[in-house]
């Protein structure tokens, strides 16, 4: 029998480890990024064309290399930040494993430009899909350009899924937010077609957080800081009225590296646990600084899942430097010593003069059951009956319902439902009903009309738009102002009226009629945080996703006080909806506790 066992060519093997390092554009711009921040680049300038798949170009300032190092430096396993197996567990570089360049090199066309400071020319190197085309002097400044053309061009079937062009740009913004966020002492420029889509200079690291996303950010940080023998930990945590269900900022960095990490995030979360509403998340940025030999980056591709030696250690020092923050928050305010002019208030002095006590006047022998008009005024009215008499439905409706089941199961919960209701604590409306006690949460039963309310409008093209006298500004992250761009029609369709003011900044100049009043700017960045969880989604699913936005911020929140009518109308408006259970996105809206559990406890 011949051997059937042999080594793979080299342009095989590196197709292979692209499958791991290079996903999508994201990923090469990721990449050369982090080696021009290793080679102490102080100016990153990335450009990409068609989101990736046509052109990547990042221009970078750094040290350069020689000749034989950009030659070198598409070979597999080549690289220049370790030397034994030893340093893996002492890394102070963003790369070390030496397959970023191989990879890239094996799905693209690449182009390298490089000049050391030392020299007078450059070199140019070009690979395509792993062959070596060419290597000639160049005159160029001193850095690196990398122009990566035609990602996949020789792997149709991974070319082929990659996602439509706004997707993978939400892609790339999303690495380089992650990127620029932990190295604010480095000038990042990034453009998309030729229109740059963000500018960011030198900063602090609080003011490059709001250079990304937004000066109203700033008002919600609160500075955390903490030094111990373990790590040392900077950052900031947002208020709790920050807080949102979706679309919050919450990242971690670990020696300059972004990572993730939910055990983590809930030490971040413990301290708001009464502070702020169940399923909401409050936005983080956090730093923290450990000894090298203490975590391990190595066991993932991607290197955002990282191992900590001490990590229950940390989480404690991490859950106390958050409340630390979150206590001075939340201080005792300061004393007001100044008193003039104020109101002299008269303090009570035991040895002053006799006060006279209030007495109260009570009849010891009252006894309500032996007053003959007491009992007559608490027997109830004997035509009780009638309280239920809306409810009777004509046998020409019961016939209409016999053929619908959904309907018919809808209307055998109400049947002879009472038309008093009770609120309870400002959340539930309660009612009695023929198989016992009704309990419905006001806010989801609202959000659940709303929603099948504003889908029959986008069904039927019948949103008016309610012009607003002053326009106001919204401004947004690289991200989610890509995600906008991409919705201002849709938005359009549903009674929204923005417009584009370039620089990630949008005019509301109108809103639905149907919800004004409502804070626009904090709707519209829950509509473009739940589309951004959803990229790529269908029309009619975004459509949905607007939908359930709008009717989330447009419901009856929890505490509001509530008419019997209000509570009588919301009760018939949701069990005319097609689903009276479930909300859209699948929380119960009422539950009915039976009559038989009711004597079973009374009895």
């Amino acid at each position: 029998m011949s051997d059937i066992i042999q080594l793979l060519p080299d342009s095989v093997a590196n197709q292979i480890a692209a499958g791991e390092v290079i996903q999508r554009p994201a990923s090469v711009v990721k990449e050369l990024v982090e080696n021009a921040l290793d080679a102490g680049a102080h100016e990153v300038n990335v450009m990409v064309v068609d989101a990736g798949r046509t052109l990547i170009q990042v221009n970078d300032d750094g040290s350069g290399m020689s000749a034989t190092d950009a030659r070198l430096s598409f070979e597999r396993h080549a690289t220049s930040k370790i030397r034994n197996a030893g340093d893996l567990f002492d890394l102070h570089t963003m790369g070390f494993r030496g397959e970023a360049l191989a990879s890239i090199a094996a799905v693209a066309q690449v182009e390298l430009v490089t000049r050391l400071q030392n020299e007078e020319v450059g070199t140019q190197i070009s690979i395509h899909g792993s062959h070596f085309v060419g290597q000639e002097p160049v005159a160029c400044p001193v850095g690196s350009q990398f122009k990566v053309e035609n990602l996949f061009f020789n792997v149709p079937a991974r070319r082929k899924f990659l996602k439509s062009n706004s997707t993978e740009l939400n892609n790339i913004l999303t690495a380089y937010e992650r990127i620029v966020l932990v190295n604010p002492q480095v000038a990042f420029s990034l453009h998309s077609n030729g229109v740059e889509i963000s500018h960011l200079p030198v900063a602090s690291v609080r003011q490059r957080i709001l250079d990304v996303f937004g000066k109203r950010l700033n008002q919600d940080l609160l500075p955390v800081g903490v030094e111990t023998s373990i790590c040392k930990i900077t950052g900031f945590v947002g208020k709790p009225e920050s807080a949102r269900k979706k679309g919050a900022h919450q990242f971690f960095f670990v020696n300059g590296r972004f990572m993730k990490h939910a055990y983590f995030a809930k030490a971040v979360m413990a301290p708001f646990e009464r502070l702020v509403p169940t399923g909401e998340q409050v936005p983080f940025f956090l730093y923290f600084e450990v000894a090298p030999g203490d975590i391990d980056v190595n066991i993932h591709p991607t290197k955002t899942e990282i191992k900590f030696e001490n990590e229950q250690a940390i989480w404690q020092i991490l859950t106390a430097a958050v409340k630390d923050a979150v206590g001075k928050f939340n201080a005792i305010p300061s004393i007001d010593f100044d008193t003039e002019g104020k109101p002299d208030f008269p303090v009570w002095d035991q040895h002053a003069g006799q006060t006279r006590i209030p007495s109260v006047k009570s009849n010891p022998q009252y006894n309500p059951f032996k007053d003959e008009r007491n009992r007559r005024a608490a027997t109830p009215d004997s035509h009780w009956e009638d309280l239920y008499a809306p409810a009777e439905t004509s046998q020409q409706q019961q016939n209409l319902f016999e053929d619908a089941p959904e309907v018919e199961s809808a209307t055998d919960i109400i049947a002879e439902k009472s038309p008093s209701h009770y609120q309870y604590k400002g959340r539930f409306v309660m009612t009695a009903v023929k198989s016992g006690l009704m309990i419905i949460d006001q806010h989801r039963a609202h959000v659940r009309v709303l929603f099948e309310e504003y889908l029959d409008k986008m069904a039927q093209h019948r949103w008016m738009t309610q012009k607003m006298l002053f326009p106001e500004i919204l401004r947004l992250s690289p991200t989610d102002a890509a995600v906008m761009r991409q919705m201002i029609d849709e938005l359009s369709a549903v009674g929204f009226s923005v417009s584009d003011l370039g620089g990630d900044s949008f005019s509301v100049n109108g809103v639905p009629a149907d919800i004004e009043g409502l804070d626009a700017a904090s709707m519209l960045n829950s509509i473009v945080a739940a589309a951004r969880e959803r990229v790529g989604q269908a029309k009619d699913e975004l459509g949905q996703s607007m939908a359930l936005s709008m009717a989330r911020g447009a419901a009856i929140p929890y505490g509001q006080v509530l008419s019997n009518d209000e509570m009588e109308n919301l009760v018939n408006r949701l069990f005319s909806c097609s689903n009276v259970n479930m909300t859209p996105d699948g929380k119960p809206i009422l539950c009915i506790l039976q009559q038989e559990e009711i004597e079973h406890l009374l009895g």
